[in-house]
């Protein structure tokens, strides 16, 4: 168990360094945005472009890989969705916005370092797989419903619309989407342009955890505590149990089962606050999961690691 706290703790001590930053006032709210703000919209879209440029699309591209993760990040959405409705009396809005934290796991951010801290920058490979089509599918999914939810049966003619505007607005499905043009046409990139991108790219994830510190600091654990802790279990035991559920089923080869059960057991992404913030709705409970479940993923995913091949 040490053996493997030694793997997850480095990212979550860096991600510790934030928040403490953030708390004695090292840093300010200001800094702390500007750093998530290369992070995200620049640094970040970096690192996805040349993983995806890169990727070998044939190979890693599997249904297996993909139907797996993505059934229990749907069921997970779902069951954030009902459990909230049926059973805390939530409006459907904020069903909606709490389903979408049961969805979104913070594959970037946690779970890409920790598999490499783990199997090492080799195995990396699968994660990219996932992460090319994370946003793109939680979102798609999280907006559809959303304007479901708000239209109660009225005129949904603009959905699909405003379902592009806000993917288009992304950095981070740019960066996919660019890399993955310049993967199937082949388009050679001069040298001096990739060794750039790469600087940029290596400074991503150290800068994002720190930031991430920072960002949670904000977020004081309040609202309803008994969903906030139901969402959290959805997203760190109900999408990894149904990963590993399927992917034996699929005959998931080694490599791509680590890789997806490291993803779908991390905690809730920022996103999940980021897209409640988008509508106005369930900020709170969103806000309160990603700090909680961050801080409570640092045991499960020792757990995780533990029972992996």
């Amino acid at each position: 168990m040490l053996l493997l706290l030694s793997v997850t703790l480095p990212v979550f001590l860096v991600l510790g360094f934030g928040y403490l930053s953030a708390w004695r006032g090292w840093i300010t709210e200001s800094a702390v945005d500007g750093l998530m703000t290369f992070a995200q919209s620049f640094a970040i879209p970096c690192l996805l472009f040349l993983a995806i440029a890169r990727l070998d699309l044939a190979q890693e591209f599997e249904f297996a890989l993909l139907g797996s993760f993505y059934a229990g990040a749907l069921a997970g959405f779902a069951a954030g969705l009902l459990g909230a409705y049926y059973i805390f009396g939530r409006t459907l809005e904020d069903s909606v916005a709490i389903g979408f934290v049961g969805l979104f796991s913070n594959s970037l951010l946690l779970g890409l370092p920790i598999t490499e801290r783990a199997y090492g920058a080799d195995a990396l490979q699968a994660n990219f797989a996932i992460i090319a089509i994370h946003s793109p599918i939680c979102y798609a999914i999280g907006i559809t419903a959303m304007e479901l939810a708000r239209a109660r049966g009225g005129a949904l003619r603009q959905l699909p619309g405003k379902v592009l505007k806000a993917m288009s607005r992304n950095s981070l499905i740019l960066g996919i989407g660019l890399g993955a043009v310049v993967n199937l046409s082949g388009l050679p990139m001069p040298e001096v342009l990739v060794q750039a991108l790469e600087l940029m790219a290596r400074a991503a994830l150290p800068a994002a955890l720190f930031g991430l510190g920072g960002i949670l600091y904000r977020y004081k654990p309040e609202g309803d505590m008994r969903v906030i802790l139901y969402v959290v279990a959805v997203s760190l035991v109900l999408h990894p149990v149904v990963v590993w559920v399927l992917g034996s089923m699929a005959g998931l080869r080694v490599e791509a089962f680590r890789s997806a059960i490291i993803t779908a057991a991390m905690a809730p992404g920022v996103n999940a606050y980021l897209f409640a913030s988008i509508y106005g709705t369930a900020k709170r409970v969103a806000a309160s999961a990603v700090l909680i479940g961050t801080g409570v993923s640092i045991l499960t995913a020792t757990i995780w690691l533990s029972l992996l091949p």
